[in-house]
């Protein structure tokens, strides 16, 4: 490898041998301001390239109305509280219906549509304590309209009817031979 002496004498320049000490320390301090200009050109090269990167980004909203943005991003997130609302609805409206139609399995009403016009339905949906409140509804209807519930104070009495038996079979093959005479 060749030393910045040999380049220069190369080229007819000759640095004295007092000089050269000096020389290559300016020079060393030269080389190294270059190296560092290297370093700058190629951040400044990396800086030059995201701003372009970031002009492109900023030309996809060339035209665009923030403040109808801001509009849409208000109307729907209205719309959306407005979902979960008719969403929490739904759920208690299910659970209250649940819990009357429990009350009503309970209490053996005969038809749940048939008990519903006797209930407060309003005030027990708004009551917070639902289940002690529909209970004591169904008890109250139960007591002043007894003929919408089943009544267990009356036995069932079911009993067994023997199957056909051979008179009866016998008066049907009779039946059956009279017709066929007379066709």
């Amino acid at each position: 490898m060749k030393t910045i002496h040999d380049i220069l004498s190369g080229i007819g320049i000759t640095v004295p041998e007092d000089k050269k000490k000096d020389f290559e320390t300016a020079f060393n301090e030269n080389y190294k301001t270059v190296s560092e200009v290297g370093k700058i050109t190629a951040a400044r090269d990396n800086y030059k390239s995201q701003l372009e990167t970031a002009q492109k980004a900023l030309k996809e909203f060339d035209g665009v109305d923030v403040a109808d943005l801001k509009g849409q991003i208000i109307k729907l997130t209205g719309d959306l509280a407005k979902q979960g609302a008719d969403y929490e609805a739904k759920i208690s409206e299910r659970d209250f219906n649940d819990l009357v139609s429990k009350y009503a399995g309970e209490f053996k009403a005969r038809d749940v549509k048939a008990v519903m016009p006797f209930l407060d339905v309003e005030k027990l949906r708004q009551s917070k304590n639902q289940n002690e409140d529909i209970k004591t509804a169904f008890e109250a209807v139960k007591k002043d309209n007894s003929y919408l519930f089943e009544d267990d104070s009356i036995p069932r009495v079911v009993s067994y009817t023997s199957g056909p038996d051979n008179t009866t079979n016998d008066i049907k093959t009779k039946a059956n031979d009279a017709l066929r005479s007379f066709f």
